[in-house]
């Protein structure tokens, strides 16, 4: 092989895409590619045309090596919706600007839909008629006929990496435009980088325009404190994805859910709460580098997680948890279908299409009866007492919201589950907090002792997971109680004082000592309630990961049954027999990602003054000191890299 050849050779190697070895924050070739653009970018911060023009070009690269030909499609939703912002912004008529954008959502998810639910379509369309059609890609043989060369695969549907993240950005965008939000961006270079900027590009986090256009022309301003603490971020969210996310992946939790009924109900358990760390710290991994990277070049991207880990409910959860995304689903979805205010034809159409793809997806018509008959109920409840009625519209549209949240991750059953499963959560939560502590005891005792019924005379496991689950929630519920009759009202205890202090004033010291003894019991009850109320709702999010997993880095065309039958085969195994003899050994074989885990969890629980702190401490570091705690860090690295690199979850969403 000559020089020309070897030459040759690298830059291919260095300029195509591999679609094996897609780009990933955790590969040299990034942190080599980031150097490159960052000293580039350095040379011209000052000038904001250049700048921008020259970081939507890096962006675009970066792209390319992430997802090869895809480029086109991204670049056809810049252009087209540069140009529908301008169009609408033109319109007078509000019925004509009402279709423009329409037509522009219409576009950029049906180009979603096609990528992500061709095959449950082909399918649903072959049930429904009793055809045998066959999933082609009808816009990449398109595109081939157009270029004149086979550059796009027709035999099967390959989905876009970060698709779902830029698609939902430009809806954003045009809707923000007609509701007069935000003026249209007068310069393509802009729109382009806004909606191509590659740190956030490809898993979030969903960034509006009004938060970003406007740091465009911003002259370039990086504080030495920011510098610190844009590197903090880029090592923490290294430390989550190579450490925690891939390490606890690779060596339990991947074998776990490749085959269920190799392990044991333990194992079952531990491996899903793994996952639940897992899927945390990846996701959130990828934000902090993001986030990091972004911050060195001057722009800042909104916080997309706030220790999810530690809400206290379901509710607050996803407020805690990929919140650019739960703020879109708020005002593009929730709020346009009513809201807390009321239903519109748009909530049972949902109810409707969830009502048949639940069928379909499911493989019996029942699923459509159930959701029909329940439909019905609540109907007829809304109508009998219309005082109940904007509570009632308010769960419907925010169950359907979650439901579509489900949707959006896959068509598979296992997601659809998966998002009922949160939105029930949430449903139950505002219908549980507003009954009396009495009734709560009675109603969840109530519940327990069903399922330990049903556990007993059925023997199916699932009835054991729910008798587990529903006893946590009793003995939650009787702590809580408990906790109340400790509680006291600093204020009464002040008052109640303060009259005896004025008769006797002699007792002034020792009521004040039991005033605080109490006040600092009040505030110990308080705290172990939280706690409890956060373990509950921990467990209850890492159960409904189940399905989420399950569903996930499956072949779009066995998805479903292949979900299905992993999920039920791990419920069987957690819920079936235990030999509780055979638990220490299975944790000695495994210790090392169970000390990880908990290692991970208490890092997670820390208090957030406390994680600022060192945050700061961090970021004040001397430069040369900087460096040599960064070369530590990275050496450590080294020893979890696994031999191929995990790509991160999200990618694949």
């Amino acid at each position: 092989m000559n020089l020309w050849s070897v030459i040759r050779d690298f830059f291919v190697a260095l300029l195509g895409f591999d679609q094996a070895h897609p780009l990933l924050f955790t590969q040299f070739y990034f942190w080599a590619f980031f150097a490159l653009v960052f000293a580039v970018f350095s040379l011209f911060h000052s000038k904001v045309l250049l700048r921008n023009g020259f970081l939507f070009a890096a962006s675009l690269f970066f792209y390319y090596k992430t997802s090869g030909v895809f480029l086109a499609l991204l670049l056809f939703v810049i252009v087209y919706n540069f140009f529908a912002a301008k169009w609408i912004c033109r319109l007078r008529s509000e019925k004509w600007k009402g279709f423009v954008v329409g037509l522009s959502v219409l576009v950029d998810l049906g180009l979603l839909a096609y990528f992500k639910y061709a095959y449950f379509i082909t399918d649903f369309v072959n049930n429904l008629l009793g055809l045998s059609i066959e999933v082609h890609d009808v816009l990449g043989e398109f595109l081939n006929m157009l270029s004149g060369v086979s550059v796009f695969s027709v035999d099967a549907i390959i989905l876009p990496v970060g698709i779902s993240f830029f698609t939902f950005q430009a809806v954003s965008y045009v809707v923000d435009v007609k509701r007069r939000k935000i003026e249209p961006v007068g310069n393509f270079l802009d729109f382009g980088f806004y909606l191509s900027f590659f740190p956030q590009l490809v898993a979030g986090p969903i960034v509006r325009a009004s938060e970003f256009i406007a740091q465009l022309h911003k002259p370039y301003n990086l504080s030495r404190r920011w510098f610190g603490i844009a590197i903090f971020w880029i090592m923490n969210g290294l430390l989550k994805k190579l450490i925690l996310a891939d390490y606890m992946a690779v060596n339990f939790a991947d074998r776990v859910f490749a085959n269920p009924l190799m392990f044991s109900g333990f194992e079952n358990l531990a491996a899903l709460f793994c996952y639940s760390l897992q899927v945390y710290a990846d996701f959130s991994g990828y934000t902090d580098i993001a986030t990091g990277v972004a911050m060195l070049m001057g722009f800042y991207l909104p916080k997309n997680f706030d220790s999810p880990y530690k809400a206290v409910n379901t509710q607050q959860f996803w407020r805690r948890w990929h919140m650019t995304l739960s703020r879109w689903l708020r005002d593009y979805l929730y709020i346009p279908l009513g809201g807390n205010r009321n239903a519109t034809p748009g909530t049972y159409i949902i109810i409707g299409l969830v009502a048949v793809v639940g069928s379909f997806l499911s493989g019996s018509w029942w699923v459509a009866v159930a959701v029909a008959s329940i439909a019905a109920a609540v109907g007829v409840w809304a109508w009998k007492k219309p005082s109940d009625r904007k509570l009632i519209t308010t769960n419907i549209n925010s169950m359907n919201t979650m439901l579509l949240g489900g949707l959006w991750h896959g068509a598979s059953w296992n997601f659809m589950i998966w998002g009922g499963l949160n939105g029930i959560g949430m449903i139950i939560y505002k219908i549980w907090t507003k009954r009396s502590m009495g009734a709560k005891v009675g109603i969840i005792t109530f519940v327990t002792l069903l399922c330990l019924t049903l556990s007993r005379t059925t023997h199916y496991p699932v009835w054991n997971m729910f008798f587990v689950w529903t006893l946590i929630i009793w003995i939650g519920t009787v702590v809580k109680m408990i906790i109340r009759c400790f509680e006291i009202s600093p204020r009464a205890s002040l008052g109640r004082d303060d009259k005896v202090i004025s008769k006797n004033t002699s007792v002034i010291s020792k009521n004040t000592s039991v005033i605080s003894s109490e006040v600092e019991k009040s505030h110990a009850m308080s705290w172990l309630s939280r706690a409890w109320d956060i373990f509950q709702t921990f467990v209850f999010i890492t159960f409904t990961r189940l399905f989420f997993r399950s569903g996930s880095n499956l072949d779009p065309a066995l998805a479903n049954e292949e979900a299905w039958n992993t999920a039920k085969n791990m419920v069987n195994q957690i819920g079936g027999h235990w030999d509780l003899s055979l638990i220490p050994s299975m944790i000695a074989a495994h210790w090392q990602v169970l000390v990880l885990f908990v290692a991970g969890m208490i890092i997670h629980w820390l208090p957030e003054r406390f994680k600022r702190r060192y945050r700061i401490c961090f970021a004040k570091l001397p430069l040369a000191v900087m460096a040599l705690v960064v070369a530590l860090i990275v050496f450590f690295f080294c020893q979890f890299i696994t031999a191929d690199l995990q790509s991160f979850i999200y990618f694949q969403f």
